[in-house]
């Protein structure tokens, strides 16, 4: 299927032309019909010649109605723009190109009607060139009357090689319905209606609405259910969810897509003349939405572009690289400029001078991740996708992208940041990585680890600067000194743990004996009481030969030691499994 909605100035004979194509009446209203006049979106079908099937959105051509006009064309790949023979080119007209130029259409047809009423020459001549400036310079341009049936069938050759024309889009896209029609149906629920631009829906699909989960329940496309639908197409879909939509709002695929309250972008004036209008309230429109938002600029704003910050009054589901039409709100409805989006979640602009700052990156900005890391330096993979710039890059850790400039900055500082900490705290085993987290700043302590190369290394949570012996981190050296003229004096009776005085004058104080135990340089069996490393599996060994079970003044007698050591050493045995207690006397080797 393909849509194609329609364009033009009020009462040039859209709804007619586009009645006379199908068959079908798009003006659904009693009161369009007695006016003669549109005034909300009509949706009509047909097969062109080659069998392929052509939907159309009808909007209303009054000036009043700019924004149900916006509505319809805002989801819509290309247009029919209808020019009336005896009227020529009209405020409207201008009005629809601008906005069509501003939302970035570029596929479509001309259909110059009422021919049966005025030669079109002249009127084919001047919306052609009309067109052609707003960049539909290869649409195809035809004289028609609805009336009469004139130029109908080369109208019809002419939409299908304008529907050859169009790009397929992805039906691995991620699913933006925005919602024209929401209705209930009894017996049904609710029922919303809406142009898929890409992607694809099935029933048991579940989306989301307005941060609500909903689940498809059944669907239909031109009146026909259908289990499954790829974009383009014109669809309805059965909903179940407590949820109350509305026109304006979208139906999106989870997580796929960012919903935006504040939003950097770069805008861009439909006409010189309207700038001086476009930077105080505006409404933005994009799909079907339509929603005020305040522009604050971020420099100055030219009659070429700019930058800005828009303040919606709602979220919108957006990605990075969509374009917003902005709309005077008083007075006569008019499209003042198109925004680019260049950031879902733009920074806080804090400081003096920021603010310019900030223009001045936009300036430079392109969608994709790699503009949005320069700004945000570390992002998740699935914000990324939210915000529509999927990671072409190697990640940094598992699920986190860097900017590769920001990246090589953190690295650099790591060292430094661990030889101060080290500086401040000799006997820390190492720096913390929630430490080190918090002095670089980073959100997750992953990526504090993925930045340690050599000479750091990371032992038991720790980076450490120093030499790692057997996974063990290095001690300062007045305490390493102690601790090996310790081990020494333990050497022939490694199991006579030192009185806390010779401690103290070895320089092992408690700040110092903690710095030795968790460095594994010394076992600590209790307070006061560290043995050599790899003490207990010796005395284990020395129990192993006792009779079993024994007591704790054997033990005593085989350690060499006093009852002030035993009691501790046979408690952390214990406690390691090697040997088991049986009663108040007894323990035995396990």
């Amino acid at each position: 299927m393909h849509v194609i909605a329609t364009a033009g100035h009020v009462d040039h004979g859209k709804s007619t032309l586009v009645r006379a194509l199908t068959g079908m009446d798009p003006d659904r209203l009693a009161e369009e019909r007695r006016r003669g006049l549109t005034i909300e979106l009509g949706y009509a079908w047909t097969a062109l010649p080659s069998g392929e099937r052509v939907a159309f959105v009808d909007v209303p051509g009054h000036e009043r109605f700019l924004g149900t006009m916006l509505a319809g064309v805002g989801p819509v790949p290309a247009v029919m723009f209808v020019v009336a023979a005896d009227a020529g080119w009209m405020p409207q007209s201008e009005e629809h190109l601008v906005a069509l130029r501003t939302l970035g259409v570029r596929l479509g047809l001309l259909a110059v009607t009422r021919a049966d009423l005025a030669d079109p020459a002249s009127a084919l001549e001047d919306a052609r060139a009309r067109l052609a400036a707003a960049g539909l310079d290869e649409a195809e341009a035809l004289a028609v009357s609805g009336r009469t049936g004139e130029g109908l069938d080369e109208l019809r050759a002419a939409l299908d090689r304008l529907a050859t024309a169009l790009p397929t889009p992805s039906p691995e896209a991620p699913v933006r319905l925005w919602i024209d029609r929401a209705f209930t149906v009894r017996g049904t629920g609710t029922v919303v209606t809406g142009t898929l631009p890409a992607g694809r829906v099935a029933i048991g699909d579940e989306l989301e609405l307005n941060g609500e989960r909903v689940r498809v329940r059944g669907m239909e496309s031109l009146k026909e259910p259908v289990t499954t639908v790829t974009g383009v197409a014109r669809v309805a879909v059965n909903l179940r969810g407590r949820v109350s939509p509305e026109r304006g709002q979208a139906l999106v695929t989870p997580d796929a897509w960012y919903p935006a309250d504040l939003v950097d972008v770069w805008v861009s004036p439909a006409q010189p003349d309207r700038i001086a209008e476009a930077w105080t309230w505006v409404v933005a429109h994009i799909g079907s939405a339509a929603v005020a938002c305040r522009v604050r600029p971020l420099g100055p704003l030219s009659v070429d572009n700019g930058a800005a910050r828009l303040h919606l009054a709602r979220p919108l589901p957006l990605h990075v690289g969509d374009v917003l039409l902005l709309r005077d709100p008083g007075g006569v409805p008019r499209v003042t400029a198109g925004a680019t989006v260049l950031d879902v979640r733009p920074p806080e602009l804090r400081r003096r001078g920021a603010a310019r700052d900030r223009a001045s990156v936009l300036a430079d900005a392109t969608a994709d991740a790699a503009s949005l890391l320069r700004t945000h330096l570390l992002l998740r993979d699935s914000e990324l996708v939210a915000m529509g710039c999927p990671p072409r890059g190697p990640a940094v850790l598992a699920g986190w992208h860097a900017d590769p400039e920001h990246w090589a900055g953190l690295s650099a500082r790591l060292p430094e940041v661990v030889r101060r900490h080290a500086a401040r705290d000799p006997l820390e085993p190492g720096m913390p990585l929630e430490a080190a987290r918090h002095e670089l700043g980073l959100p997750d302590r992953g990526l504090v680890a993925a930045l340690v190369r050599p000479p750091l290394a990371l032992v038991n949570g720790r980076i450490v600067a120093g030499p790692v012996v057997a996974g063990r981190a290095g001690l300062p050296a007045p305490v390493a000194l102690a601790v090996r003229r310790l081990i020494a004096e333990l050497a022939d009776s490694p199991f006579l743990a030192p009185e806390a005085g010779r401690l103290a004058e070895l320089g092992l104080g408690p700040r110092e004996l903690a710095a030795a135990v968790r460095a594994g340089a010394l076992l600590r069996v209790a307070d006061g009481v560290v043995l050599p490393p790899g003490a207990d599996a010796r005395a284990a060994a020395l129990l192993a030969a006792l009779p079993q079970p024994f007591t704790v003044s054997q033990a005593r007698t085989a350690l060499r030691t006093s009852r002030r050591v035993a009691v501790p050493l046979l408690e952390h045995l214990d406690r390691e499994g090697l040997t088991e207690r049986l009663d108040e006397i007894h323990r035995r080797f396990r």
